[in-house]
């Protein structure tokens, strides 16, 4: 997947747009205020912005105008992870900083959000809109009894309502945390109860593929297995009344209060996100109001290169870490595009129908999403204005070399092509986008600011140019503070510093180049172990699902009871494909010439559909445990899943084999 067998890269900055960026405004700022080097470009600052992280991340707050209510009494004061403590003394608010834009009159009627449903028609929520709304539902909230510390949920899609009762509730000091209305009951409750929320946010039922899905029944199951909730507040987005008990969305968002900001700790929670929890409850991971708030200017100011005028859209759900990132492109004074409906509804090209609609000018999306449109014969230039796009980024796995090509050659051979990784668990990215730096086929541009990130074997020692396990040697502010209802703090050990004391080790593969660009091979707790050789599963994934025949694909290795080693290939076909011997003889020569004669599986099995965690990641762990024998209640949290009849099927090859 390295760009070795073609050094030139895809895309090159030219010097204006290098001069233009704001990293390279930062830079130039940084060597005159804080000792930054003034010569060298990004690899010089990436250097100093962990050699030097005190200064790096003092100098973000300053550069931003961070507004500390009261002043810290250093940047770090234990750096030790876990538990490092950023900005002691200091406190603030994430909603204030989110809702500035507002105070400038020249800017408070341009639009803060513009909402999309599958009608395509934008429609905006100017800044003085929203912040007004904010204020009103913030003072509800308090007259509702909501403190500091207590915790709000949202049931809700990705819709404006989200975002300011979001920012409401980070305005009073609560915390925040939601589910996407796709999810089941019994998945929301699995995350929801383990932090008992006082207020639930929900819908009547959402659209999706062009049609309503009713979700009353699934709030009235929430309302009555939640006993900690003080008040529901019903968004009638299909029109229904608010059911009895509940307040309506109206009747919480009509004052004119100026919001009032509660000034926090910079450690104090703002949210809490949770893993997929596919083998047993969601971790709840609790973030801070002062870490996202720092690590998402530093991402979304100079990674990103987002400001006043540009217009941020990234299709994700409510469910997934990337709706939060989404939303703190507000930090920056960015419009930012909210899409509530299925990607690919009416046609595949959906999205960037919405790119044009909006104007965006970062498009962010799933590198399967870019993959389906290869597929689909999808033409973005040809058949949308898409002139104001400079960006497009792409997460939720590693986007294969033939995703960067086709995004080169069918929307801009000048395309900034911003492939990034980073997780739920940081609520950002180690890797990724670097405006002033080339795009190379196959690779993230490079480690971000202030993340020591390394690839570490198994020793501990680094490595250039090989494997290695995705490691992070020094703090991030947005690392979580803790997960919920781990009072000794031993399942946050135990789920990234237990392999490295003292080390973040995230549990993907990646092989970092000796230009210091970076490669991600896919999960190291799923990896393949051939003959001593250790692979990714997305080096096998990016081969095979070229051919027009896979949809998609699933690789497992299994360690066998007599010390054997078995490595099946499950494949999703095409609509009329068929796995005749053809297909399976040219899946093997394609995984035997472009990868090795060790990635060829042993059998290759047509399953009608590859199971997914919620946020659409492929489940390959709890695959790999149902075909080692372990039962499917044992093997999987079923409300983690997407369709657990898929699961189902693994389950009985695992008892056909035994």
């Amino acid at each position: 997947m390295t760009s070795a067998a073609n050094p030139a890269p895809l895309w090159q900055p030219d010097s204006d747009r290098i001069a233009a960026a704001r990293v390279t405004r930062f830079q130039a700022w940084a060597a005159e205020r804080h000792g930054a080097p003034a010569d060298g470009g990004y690899a010089a600052l990436h250097r100093w912005s962990v050699a030097e992280l005190e200064t790096f991340w003092g100098a973000v707050a300053e550069w931003f105008d961070i507004r500390f209510a009261t002043p810290f009494t250093r940047v770090l004061g234990d750096r030790s992870m876990p538990g490092a403590q950023w900005f002691p003394g200091a406190s603030l608010n994430y909603a204030e900083h989110a809702l500035r834009t507002a105070d400038d009159p020249a800017r408070a009627h341009e639009p803060a959000l513009l909402h999309v449903d599958e009608t395509h028609e934008p429609a905006p929520v100017s800044w003085s809109e929203l912040r007004r709304q904010v204020g009103a539902l913030a003072a509800e909230l308090r007259a509702l009894g909501v403190r500091p510390g207590d915790r709000v949920s949202g049931y809700l899609p990705n819709i404006p309502e989200a975002v300011t009762a979001l920012l409401a509730t980070a305005a009073v000091g609560a915390v925040w945390t939601s589910c996407a209305p796709d999810f089941g009951a019994r998945s929301v409750l699995d995350r929801f109860q383990q932090v008992e929320p006082v207020v639930l946010f929900t819908v009547d039922g959402y659209r999706y593929g062009g049609k309503e899905h009713d979700r009353t029944r699934t709030v009235a199951e929430l309302r009555g297995e939640l006993p900690s909730l003080r008040a529901v507040v019903h968004i009638p987005l299909l029109g229904t009344p608010a059911p009895e008990g509940a307040l309506d969305w109206s009747a919480v968002t009509t004052g004119d209060a100026e919001p009032v900001y509660e000034h926090v700790p910079f450690d104090h929670p703002l949210w809490v996100l949770y893993s997929s929890g596919t083998t047993g409850l969601p971790k709840a991971i609790v973030q801070s109001q002062g870490g996202i708030l720092l690590e998402h200017y530093k991402q979304l100011g100079l990674h990103c290169d987002l400001g006043p005028g540009d217009r941020f859209f990234w299709y994700t759900s409510t469910g997934w870490m990337m709706w939060n990132f989404l939303v703190s492109g507000l930090l920056t004074g960015t419009t930012v595009v909210l899409y509530d409906g299925s990607p690919g509804h009416p046609t595949t090209g959906a999205q960037w129908k919405i790119a044009e609609a909006t104007g965006a000018t970062l498009f962010g999306t799933s590198a399967a999403y870019v993959m389906a449109c290869a597929k689909a014969d999808v033409h973005p230039a040809r058949d949308y204005d898409l002139s104001r796009i400079g960006c497009v980024a792409t997460t939720g796995s590693p986007l294969p070399p033939d995703g960067f090509r086709w995004l080169h050659d069918e929307v801009a051979d000048d395309l900034w092509i911003a492939s990034v990784s980073g997780g739920t668990d940081v609520c950002s990215c180690f890797a990724g986008a670097v405006p002033t730096l080339p795009v190379h086929i196959g690779e993230l541009q490079a480690a971000c600011l202030g993340t020591d990130l390394q690839a570490w074997d198994p020793d501990g020692k680094p490595l250039v140019g090989e494997v290695g396990e995705l490691v992070v040697t020094n703090p991030m502010p947005s690392m979580p503070i803790r997960f919920w209802n781990d009072p000794d703090g031993s399942r946050y050990h135990d789920s990234y510093f237990d392999v490295y004391p003292g080390v973040w080790r995230h549990g993907d593969w990646i092989t970092i180049t000796p230009t210091g660009s970076v490669v991600i091979h896919g999960r190291s707790d799923s990896t393949l172990n051939r003959q001593g050789v250790r692979m990714g599963s997305a080096d096998i994934y990016e081969a095979v699902e070229r051919l027009p025949e896979i949809r998609e694909s699933l690789v497992i290795g299994v360690e066998q009871p007599d010390g054997g080693y078995w490595m099946p290939l499950f494949v999703h076909l095409a609509e009329g494909a068929e796995l005749d011997d053809g297909l399976r003889d040219r899946i093997r020569r394609t995984i035997r010439e472009q990868l090795s004669p060790r990635h060829v599986p042993d059998e290759i099995i047509e399953v009608p559909g590859v199971p997914h965690t919620l946020t659409g990641k492929r489940i390959e762990v709890p695959v790999k445990r149902l075909l080692q024998g372990t039962p499917l209640a044992k093997a999987v949290n079923p409300g983690s899943v997407d369709n657990l009849e898929l699961l189902r099927l693994y389950e009985d090859i695992a008892r056909s084999r035994a």
